[in-house]
C-alpha cells in the first residue's frame, strides 16, 4: 500500500506560481514513478505531469509545458510540480499518483492516488 499527501494548493492570481508536493510513504517506494493529474468538475482527470523515481523520464501534457516542471526528492519521497506563470485555466482538484507499470500519461495505469489539493486562479 502506498500513501501520498499533496499540499501547497491555494489562491493565486494570474501570472503567479504555485508549488505542489506530494509526500508518498508505505511501501518500498520503488515502482515506475509519480505523476499528477488535475479534474474540474464535470470533466475528466486529466494529465499534467509524470516522472520516474529515476528522475530518467519526464512528460507533460502540451498544455503546461515551458511553465510547469516536475520534479523529485528520492531521499524524502517527495515529487513537486512547480507552476509558473498560471492561467485561470490552470484552475483544478490537482492529484498525484503512483504507478508502479503503465503509460504514464493514463490515469487508469496509476495504482494509487492523493486526495487531492485545489488550486485555484484568478483572472
Amino acid at each position: 500500500q502506498v500513501h501520498l499527501v499533496e499540499s501547497g494548493g491555494g489562491l493565486v492570481q494570474a501570472g503567479d506560481s504555485l508549488r505542489l508536493s506530494c509526500a508518498a510513504s508505505g511501501r518500498t517506494i520503488t515502482g515506475s514513478g509519480l505523476g499528477w493529474f488535475r479534474q474540474v468538475p464535470g470533466k475528466e482527470r486529466d494529465f499534467v505531469a509524470a516522472i520516474t523515481w529515476s528522475g530518467g523520464r519526464i512528460s507533460y501534457a502540451d498544455s503546461v509545458k515551458g511553465r510547469f516542471t516536475i520534479s523529485r526528492d528520492n531521499a524524502k519521497n517527495t515529487v513537486y510540480l512547480q507552476m509558473n506563470s498560471l492561467k485561470p485555466e490552470d484552475t483544478a482538484l490537482y492529484y498525484c499518483a503512483f504507478q508502479i507499470w503503465g503509460d504514464p500519461k493514463k490515469r487508469w495505469d496509476y495504482d494509487y492516488w492523493g486526495q487531492g489539493t485545489q488550486v485555484t486562479v484568478s483572472s
